[in-house]
């Protein structure tokens, strides 16, 4: 039966008039926060603040499980029976699955049953966790977007507007989700900007947990480093490609209050991911560095590459073997920086050359995918382009940090 014009809104009308209550407006206390945090007067201290909170908790969080309770149950319990039941004790095998048979800790036996699941298990679950729980909380209240709407005027200084703070957070996270966070920007020029300056320039959750365990102290630096990083050359890449940055246009939503078991669903989903994509990475990478250091081809590859790391970044040739391993997994590759003795500037830049070292594998197959199903013109310039000024960030963001510590005298 078809329907006139007039008999649909007269339906229309009957509808509404079952479904939708009608009342005087009262203005809350949800709706004076909502005004606050959106207004930049009151809103920016608000944002310091809540990303303070973040990270405080974030730090707490994963030192509290790793430091009180996980490390004790590797090292105290795992390594030592390991290392008596493992058969072939001094042999390749045991060097590759269990590590140095002297190791009193998992963190330096460096075996894929030892270091590889204590970084996996032991420092990165833990944060991850922290960051993904605190994440879905900021999400779910709905303070995202007007994180969003704050941030808006300082990125389309680089070509960006605020929503690319969504994939900015969630890459501190991990850069795949992040990644595929992109498509939410409006051009292929913006997606292609947003993708290689999270993959270079802003460390994953694990890589941060990592950096807390391995470096407290210098994390601030790093950090710092990056951040100027991602302005600088998005700033540069904004002026070099072709296109132009729309105005945001953002549906703000109301505070509410999260609901516990959409939070608790949302957190397995997260990490069950990082279980299926993240951990095979890391055992991997300890597998392929050690047979890499067993055959000689890692002592092979530091002295080739000597006169650039040494010369042009001023690090050691040993950080070869954390290189290859930042393919698979970066924060393998902080751990393995730990292990190298090191200057304070050295150990600095070194984690901030493998931050903006080539993206993870995993993040790397994103990219690709993103290229196929749209980017600049396709994959290969998705790709590509992506590598050039990866290559470049490299050479000139690591070059310009030594300079920085000859400039401060203590390099």
């Amino acid at each position: 039966m078809k329907l006139t014009v007039d008999e649909r809104w007269d339906l229309i009308d009957k509808i509404a008039e079952q479904v939708v209550k009608y009342g005087e407006y009262r203005y809350r206390l949800k709706d004076a926060i909502a005004d606050i945090t959106v207004k930049p007067l009151t809103g920016i201290p608000i944002a310091i603040a809540v990303l303070y909170g973040f990270w405080s908790f974030f730090g707490a969080f994963a030192g509290f499980f790793t430091d009180g309770f996980l490390v004790k149950l590797f090292d105290n319990h795992w390594l030592p029976w390991l290392q008596e039941v493992f058969p072939g004790k001094g042999g390749w095998l045991y060097y590759i699955f269990v590590g140095d048979p002297a190791a009193d800790n998992c963190f330096e036996a460096f075996g894929v049953l030892t270091s590889a699941l204590f970084v996996a298990i032991g420092v990165v679950l833990p944060a991850i966790v922290a960051f993904y729980l605190f994440l879905i909380i900021l999400e779910d209240t709905g303070y995202l977007p007007r994180l969003a709407v704050l941030v808006d005027t300082v990125l389309h200084k680089i070509g960006l507007h605020g929503f690319a703070v969504i994939p900015m957070i969630l890459s501190l996270g991990c850069n795949v989700p992040a990644v595929i966070a992109t498509r939410a920007l409006e051009t292929g020029k913006q997606r292609f900007m947003m993708a290689v300056l999270l993959a270079i320039f802003i460390p994953c959750g694990a890589q941060l947990g990592i950096m807390f365990k391995v470096i407290p102290g210098h994390v601030g630096f790093v950090m710092l480093y990056l951040l100027a990083g991602f302005f600088v050359f998005g700033f540069i890449l904004d002026r070099l490609l072709p296109g132009k940055s729309p105005e945001i246009l953002l549906d703000v939503p109301p505070y509410q209050r999260p609901i516990a078991k959409n939070v608790t669903r949302k957190l397995w989903m997260r990490v069950k991911s990082f279980f299926k994509v993240a951990i095979p990475f890391v055992l991997l990478g300890v597998i392929i560095v050690n047979l890499m250091y067993l055959t000689g081809f890692l002592g092979w590859l530091a002295n080739l590459l000597e006169p650039l790391l040494c010369g042009w970044f001023g690090v050691p040739k040993e950080t070869v073997g954390p290189l290859v391993a930042a393919f698979l997994r970066k924060d393998l590759a902080v751990a393995q920086l730990s292990a190298i003795e090191m200057t304070m500037p050295q150990l600095v830049t070194s984690v901030v050359l493998v931050s903006l070292y080539f993206p993870c594998v995993a993040t790397f197959a994103m990219l690709i995918r993103e290229g196929r199903e749209g980017g600049l013109k396709g994959v290969s310039q998705y790709l590509f382009g992506g590598l050039g000024a990866l290559i470049a960030v490299i050479f000139l963001w690591g070059g310009l940090i030594r300079l920085i510590w000859i400039i401060l005298g203590v390099a």
